[in-house]
């Protein structure tokens, strides 16, 4: 079931969603994306590094290896919800904040001429978890769109009061925050979309978050199948906000 999606009553211009590593957008938008592409949406998925890094079970690996595991990973992972449309951006792993910022913004500004999609999803400024790389990708999408003239709409990838309140605790001793994190929270009536993924569309995020193995096989160890498949049932945008404001989004 879904709330505050128009997906089925508008054109059937692109979703984009732009993440920094293999998994980010399976956690944060399957079910949307699953919406998307069964109203005839057109979705295109854009990745900045291969995740080379981790984290999971990288004493396994090389970097390389690690790299090629998740590269494969990414593409079940999509095509359990009906996406087969994917961009890498070539990026290294952890060294988003390296990357020279203008040829990074272009980059992204080339993406959304080539996809000309209606909407954008991404992770807030706050980078969801904190990552310094997913904070690093949101600014480059912020930047690129406003340089586009918002063309489209942009939504961040944010969470409401009531998942702080019911998976506050999972989310300490799994780690989740990192060190200095701000974890966004948006009041229910100011979210652009709400997915609930349950039913078939919450069997299809499972099934595309159990496709990333190397990063949800600890995950479903530690906190049991169901908790897991409850964990991120939900998923929640917000649009961005203005240049200079702070992050708001009105209900489409």
């Amino acid at each position: 079931m879904t709330t505050n999606t128009t997906f089925g009553q508008e054109s059937t211009s692109p979703l984009l969603g732009i993440w920094a590593h293999p998994d980010d957008e399976a956690f944060l938008s399957a079910g949307l994306m699953a919406v998307a592409a069964g109203a005839g949406k057109r979705v295109v998925v854009a990745t900045a590094t291969r995740g080379e890094h981790g984290p999971g079970n990288i004493a396994q690996w090389t970097s390389d290896g690690l790299a090629a595991r998740r590269e494969r990973e990414l593409a079940a992972s999509l095509a359990a919800v009906d996406v087969h449309e994917h961009r890498w951006l070539g990026h290294r792993d952890g060294e988003l904040s390296l990357v020279p910022r203008a040829p990074a913004v272009a980059q992204i500004g080339d993406l959304i001429d080539s996809v000309e999609p209606d909407t954008i999803v991404t992770f807030g400024p706050d980078g969801m978890t904190g990552h310094d790389d997913h904070r690093t990708v949101s600014s480059w999408v912020t930047q690129a769109w406003q340089q586009k003239g918002r063309r489209a709409r942009l939504w961040y990838a944010t969470l409401t009061p009531t998942f702080h309140e019911e998976w506050g605790e999972v989310n300490e001793r799994v780690g989740l925050w990192l060190p200095g994190a701000r974890p966004p929270v948006t009041p229910p009536e100011r979210l652009a979309a709400h997915v609930v993924c349950d039913g078939t569309l919450g069997e299809r995020k499972y099934a595309s978050l159990r496709a990333h193995a190397s990063q949800t096989d600890g995950l479903v160890d530690l906190l049991g199948e169901e908790t897991f498949r409850s964990w991120w049932a939900t998923e929640c945008f917000v649009e961005a906000a203005p240049a200079g404001s702070s992050t708001s989004a009105k209900a489409v």
